[in-house]
């Protein structure tokens, strides 16, 4: 029988380091979510209690409230849940793509609301995803050796990725492969069965790109929104009137260089506002890309938030967010090695590769190292489904190591 520890030992028990590290992440996000809204905000004469850097403060209240009450509940309870919540974040992707359930902006449906509040599923679809893949995988070894097991674990992670997709969101949807392979080989799956899915998966990923990006629109199997296309073609470098043909007209050829020219604006003026940044940056509130309106009006202060952190601080602010990252990042990695059993450590490697691969995908199409997904940064980030989800993600790392296994 496990004897859950006293309440002055919980106390005693918190990943102090991480914490504060998570506490430092959202001082800078409100002072940052503040600096790229505020001026446009106070030029409409919001009253203070709707600008956007304080309903960023009450989503951080309710988070906090949120990652306690993960906290407190014991993870081996929620696993027994797991099952619950898994299927039941499944019906909210499917209400998603419902008309008259789902709300939908700029094409696409990815959000429910509530009494004027909206909530995005997809974020706590990948938490509860995570929880019932840990609790799928933490069987004895030899099971997970059975071919039934492998694909029904990649069957957890295949049917949210769809849905996702459908919504749609590329980005939320290519966060969970990452995710799910990573719990895959902590929990010990085949080394065999992973390089053949990795195998299969790089080709199709090659025969796509390919399809998409070279073949004859009407020759073309895959198909995707021409927004998602778009990007594409930005990341790559490829020229649109190039890719459209040699019988376009040159009146056509000229609109699509514009067309062109105006889809990659936005990372052009992220790439200016993080290079001219230099070492300490222009000065909170003092950035020409943010406070002139180049950077996107309606993403800086989410998808682009990084560039406004880079431009007002410089070198120095975006070490520092890199490094506070580095800290939530490696004290989850440490507090997987540390958990007492296989499913508080399958549980903090899904947390962390899902953090991870937020961090690199958003700071990664700031600098376009990445194409732009629309991906959030974490405990930066404007948005209140985000943020729930960041913070309930770093309670459940806490709870592990709470009940971790005593040295």
């Amino acid at each position: 029988m496990m004897l859950s520890p006293t309440p002055k030992e919980k106390q005693s028990r918190f990943d102090l380091l991480q914490l504060a590290a998570v506490l430092a992440l959202i001082v800078i996000s409100v002072a940052f979510v503040y600096s790229a809204t505020a001026g446009s905000e106070l030029g409409t004469h919001l009253a203070w209690h709707r600008q956007t850097y304080f309903r960023q403060i009450i989503w951080f209240a309710l988070g906090l409230v949120a990652a306690a009450g993960a906290c407190v509940i014991e993870y081996h309870v929620l696993s027994r849940w797991s099952v619950v919540i898994y299927w039941g974040s499944i019906l909210t992707l499917v209400a998603v793509l419902i008309p008259g359930l789902g709300s939908s902006h700029h094409g696409a449906g990815r959000w429910i609301e509530f009494g004027g509040i909206q909530l995005q599923p997809s974020e706590f679809a990948k938490l509860a995803f995570i929880l019932a893949m840990a609790h799928y995988l933490s069987r004895p070894m030899d099971e997970l050796r059975q071919p039934k097991i492998f694909w029904t674990a990649l069957g957890l992670m295949v049917l949210p990725f769809v849905l996702i997709m459908k919504e749609p969101d590329l980005g939320s949807g290519l966060v969970l492969l990452p995710t799910g392979l990573a719990m895959l080989y902590a929990a010990g799956a085949p080394a065999a069965y992973l390089r053949r899915l990795f195998t299969v998966g790089g080709l199709a990923t090659v025969l796509i790109l390919g399809d998409l990006l070279f073949a004859p629109q009407r020759w073309q199997v895959v198909h995707i929104h021409d927004y998602q296309k778009s990007r594409l073609l930005v990341y790559f470098g490829l020229d649109y009137a190039t890719y459209a043909g040699r019988e376009v007209s040159p009146a056509e050829r000229q609109r699509l260089r514009e067309k062109q020219f105006n889809a990659s604006l936005n990372v052009r003026q992220s790439l200016i506002a993080v290079g001219s940044g230099g070492l300490l940056g222009k000065g909170w509130r003092q950035g020409r890309q943010n406070g002139l309106g180049f950077l996107p009006q309606a993403s800086k202060h989410n998808d682009f938030i990084f560039s406004v952190i880079a431009e007002e601080k410089g070198f120095i602010g975006s070490v520092t967010v890199l490094a506070l990252y580095a800290v939530i990042l490696f004290t989850g990695i440490r507090i997987a090695g540390q958990a007492r059993d296989r499913l508080g450590k399958l549980l903090a490697v899904g947390v962390v590769t899902l953090l991870f691969s937020h961090v690199f995908i958003n700071i990664g199409m700031n600098i376009r190292i990445m194409p732009v997904t629309g991906v959030p940064l974490p405990l930066l980030s404007y948005g209140g489904s985000s943020v729930l989800g960041s913070l309930i993600a770093i309670g459940l790392l806490q709870n592990i190591h709470i009940y971790r296994k005593a040295y």
